[in-house]
Parts: structure tokens; sequence; C-alpha cells
């Protein structure tokens, strides 16, 4: 055997050992985390995710209001103490661990977050545990893989094994974790990225259903697409789910928005958002926490249209509360939730018309939990396919499969971008515009810029210029008292002056300038449309004044050194 081919299948082996070990770590770490939630939501409420609705509605009122509020305000101070950038972590920033940043995701911050995200559920708040168990299984990933002493190309695919564990672990649906990952996270498919994230799957799968069972996440009642009738009708209902996925951003974004206006602090956010959750909870207990109880009691039936239309809208409330308040945890399983309350009720008034003759209130149950979680999550594919997983339902799926469609290509017309891409543009990180783009965007005019120049005052007089020119560097006029940028002088500018009583805002001549703060994006555009050798760079102080200039070469050697990490980057991860 040639010792590169050698290399090569010893390579190959080292990666699908490390995707193993990840495979077991993201189990585990599921199982952990969701042990640490029903500890202590046992602990507070005396019941667990599985029946805290029946247990809560017997509750007095001021419990209610107690725990959500107390955990919050515990939340929002662990946060501002321990959590760099204060604020919880979750989907996105493993995204923007695997597009920008090697697939680097700090330990210390992976633990915080997994005790703060396992408080939010556990006190009540209505987020979800699949979108905490995925930041986890990240987590443990990158840990693994920098001790392994990987390339750090590579190091994004088994970040996409973490991502496959923890959402298989959590469904007991391995197809669709290995999609989830390659759909939402990792973002290219190959066969190496494929294998590996597979293998992790599988194994993640496996342990958990070593400890859990193999039962999936819901007991889905019988239930059938009766005719071709009904494909409009589901179709119908994506338009429905999509106006509800919006519905849910727009509440998160305009719960965020509201407490910036009442400028409230951020370490009291979650206390209030609790308190508010609490409110709503005191008269539909079903919204506090996953929700799994009621999304069961949906999905056999068991809740009349009345009640599913009351707790559609106030999920809506309660979940925009939660994660625009600063709580910790995920979308899905709210997503999740909505879309059963939606899909129940468009079910029940489609079999009042037909008498019965339907696919029945489940079908359309289920339907509505892919439509809106997976316009929420931009994972039409991955959601479709765990739908399958649970209930094995070929001609289902399809109906699930066109309700995804619609729903999804609604949402991203009409808002423009999923969950976690809102999510991240609230960071200044927009990876819709791709890798190369964003990079550029990244880049300062402050981090380029050259400060070897000479200003002169704008009264300076022509020996004065004279000899400032004569050091070589770019000569800028600046004004005597305000310092505020005037021009630039040249060689020929001070040839053409034959009265030498002139001075230097005299010569000065006027010559594009650019912003510190302004991007390589848009210095790569001002290259374009202005044939000069350099730009002055311009404080973005009121002053005006001129720090240094950076030459047109270079910018595109800035741009050229963007497209190499990138080069770089993807035949890391393509090998």
């Amino acid at each position: 055997m040639p010792s590169e081919t050698k290399a090569r299948s010893l390579a190959a082996l080292k990666l699908a050992a490390i995707a193993s070990l990840i495979g077991v770590a993201a189990g585990c770490g599921a199982i952990v985390f969701w042990m640490l939630v029903t500890e202590l939501q046992n602990l507070l409420f005396g019941a667990g995710p599985q029946n805290l609705h029946s247990v809560a509605s017997n509750l007095p009122w001021w419990q209610l209001l107690l725990w959500p509020t107390v955990g919050g305000l515990i939340i929002g101070l662990f946060i501002h103490r321990f959590m760099l950038e204060r604020r919880p972590r979750g989907v996105s920033d493993v995204i923007e661990a695997a597009a920008l940043r090697g697939g680097h995701l700090s330990q210390r911050n992976g633990v915080a977050a997994a005790l703060v995200n396992a408080a939010s559920i556990s006190c009540g708040a209505s987020v979800g545990r699949e979108g905490p168990i995925i930041h986890l299984g990240a987590t443990l990933a990158s840990w693994i893989a920098h001790r392994a002493s990987i390339p750090q190309g590579q190091i994004r695919r088994l970040i996409g094994c973490g991502v496959a564990a923890g959402i298989a672990a959590s469904f007991n649906a391995p197809i669709a974790g290995a999609v989830f990952a390659i759909e939402v996270v990792v973002g290219k498919y190959t066969i190496h990225t494929f294998a590996p994230i597979a293998l992790s799957t599988v194994i993640g799968t496996s342990v958990s259903r070593l400890y859990y069972g193999a039962d999936p996440a819901f007991t889905i009642p019988e239930h059938a697409v009766t005719s071709l009738a009904e494909i409009p009708v589901y179709a119908f209902l994506g338009v429905i789910s999509a106006g509800v996925a919006i519905a849910l951003l727009l509440c998160i974004s305009g719960a965020q928005t509201l407490f910036e206006k009442i400028q409230c602090p951020i370490k009291y956010r979650p206390a209030v958002a609790g308190l508010m959750v609490g409110i709503l909870a005191i008269y539909t207990p079903q919204v506090l926490g996953v929700g799994y109880e009621t999304t069961s009691d949906a999905l056999n039936e068991a809740l009349p249209l009345t009640l599913l239309v009351i707790l559609l809208i106030t999920k809506l409330l309660a979940a925009g509360i939660s994660l625009g308040g600063g709580f910790g945890g995920g979308v899905f399983s709210p997503a999740l939730f909505l879309g059963a309350m939606c899909g129940g009720a468009c079910g029940t008034i489609w079999e009042s018309f037909t008498t019965g003759a339907a696919g029945g209130y489940s079908a359309y149950t289920i339907v509505g939990m892919g439509a809106v979680a997976g316009a929420v999550l931009g994972a039409p594919l991955s959601t479709t396919l765990i739908v399958f997983e649970m209930t094995r339902d070929y001609p289902l799926t399809l109906a699930v499969l066109i309700a995804v469609i619609m729903s999804s290509t609604l949402v991203n017309d009409v808002w423009g971008r999923t969950f976690f891409q809102w999510q991240m543009k609230q960071r200044g990180i927009d990876l819709t515009v791709g890798r190369a783009e964003h990079l550029c965007m990244q880049l300062r005019m402050r981090d380029l810029v050259s400060s070897d120049i000479t200003i002169v005052d704008a009264s300076a007089s022509l020996s004065e210029i004279s000899a400032a020119l004569k050091k070589g560097a770019p000569v800028y006029v600046g004004g005597k008292d305000d310092k505020k940028f005037r021009g630039s002088i040249t060689l020929e500018d001070l040839q053409g002056a034959e009265n030498k009583d002139v001075q230097a805002e005299d010569l000065a001549h006027s010559v594009p300038v650019m912003q510190e703060s302004d991007n390589l994006t848009i210095a790569i555009a001002m290259t374009g449309s202005h044939e000069v050798g350099a730009f002055p760079i311009l404080s973005e102080h009121e002053d005006q004044r001129v720090i240094g200039f950076v030459s047109v070469k270079k910018i595109m050697n800035a741009y050229q050194g963007v497209l190499d990490r990138i080069v770089r980057e993807d035949h890391s991860f393509l090998e």
C-alpha cells in the first residue's frame, strides 16, 4: 500500500473513531441535560416535563408566578456575571462557529449555556430543549476535536457530528439528525462529510435508546390521508402555518424591542419575562415549559377547537416573551406546539365540513407541526424526515412535505431569513450573503489603515508643504483649529503654485475618502468607482480628522486573503 494511501486510511479511521466518541458524548450529554431538567422541574413544580400541565393546573396561582419570576432573576444575574456578551447561547452560535470560527466553541460558555438552558426550561419558561442539546453536543464535539488535534477545516464536520447526535438522541430520529446537521449547520454535503455525521447519529441514537428505549418522542395514533382531495387542504394548512411561524418570529422580535424601549436592564429582563409568562400560566398552564404533554393531547385529539385556538394565542405570547426576554432555550419545541395547535384547529374545522371523511384531526396536527417547525428553523427537509421517522407513514409524509414547502417558501419571502439567521443578524452577522461577503463585511478599514502620513495645517506655507512632501508619505490638509480633513496635496499641486503666499488649503484638492468603520466590501466598491492609488481614512468622531490611508493594493491583498482562507478551510473540509 502506498504511503499516501495508508496515511489517508489512518486519517479516516481516526476521524471515524472521533466521530464515534462524539456520538457517545452527545448522546450522554442529551440524557444528562434532560435528567437535570426533570429533577429541577420536579423540585420546583412537583412534576416532570411529561406531566407538567396536569400538575400545574392544581397548583396555587402564586406558585405559577413565583418560579418563572425567581428563576428568571437567577438566570439573568448568572448570564450577566458568567457569560460573555451577556446572552444565552443556542443553535445560531453553532452555525456561526462552523461558518466563521473554524468550529471553535468555548467550553466555558458551553457549560454555562447548558445550565442556563436547563434552568430556563425547569422554571417554566416557554422554550424548547432541542436547541440547548444541539449546542451542548456541538460544544462537546469541538472540545474533543481540539483535544485530538484535528485540522481546523475538519472540525466543522465534527461539529456536525455533535449536532446530528444531539438531534437524533432527542427525537429517536437518526436520519433526520444527520440531515439537519448538514442542512442547517454544515451547509455542504459530501460523502466525506456525511459518513462521520451518520456514524455519530447512529451511535447517539443507540445511546439514547439504551436509556429511554426505542419509543418515538411522541405517541402517534393511527391516521391516514384518505383521498387526493385533501392535498389542497394540506397546502392551505401550509399557508396558515406560515402565518403562525411569522407570528412567532414577530412576537420574539417584538418582545425584544419592548424590553429595549422600556430600558429594562438586561440582567432583569428574564425576571420580568418570567412574571409575564406566569400570568399567562395562571389561565393556561399548558404554556409552561416545553409543552410535550399538551402537544401529545393534540396529537391524540383530546383538545376541543376553542382550547386549541386559545393555546395557539397564549403560546405565541409566552414563547415570544420567553425568547425575546432573555431566557435560554430553543425554539423547536414551541414551534412544534404551535404547529400542533394550528393543525389541530384546521383539522377540526375541515372535519366539520367533511363529516369525518378526511384523514382525521391527528393527521392535520402532525402536518401542522412539521410545517411551522420547518418554516421557523429553515429546515424543511429534516423536519419532514423527523415526521416520517416518528410516524413511518409515507402518504402522510408527502402531505407534510407539501405543507412544509408552502410554509417555508412563504416565510422566506415575507420574513427573509430563518430564526437562526435573524438571531445572527442581531449580532451583526449575515451569512445569507455568503461567507466571503460576510468576512469582507467584518474587516474594517481601521484594521488595514496605515498611519504613515503627514498632516499639515490649512495655513501651512509653500516651504512647509514642500518639506512635508519630501518625507515621501501622503500629505493631507487638516484645519488648524478643528483638524477636520480639507483634502490632499501632491507634487503636481505644488508645481503649479507660483504665488509664494499661497497656503495649504488653497492647494488641497478633494479626494474620495472612507471612514475607519467602513468595511472591505465598501472599499472594494470604492476601488471600482475611483481611479486612485489610496484612500484617506477619516475618524468616525465628529472632528472628521484623517487618521491614515489605505492603498488599493492593500485592499486587494486583503480580499485575496479572505478568498485564500475560505479555500484553505474548504479544502481541508473536503479531504
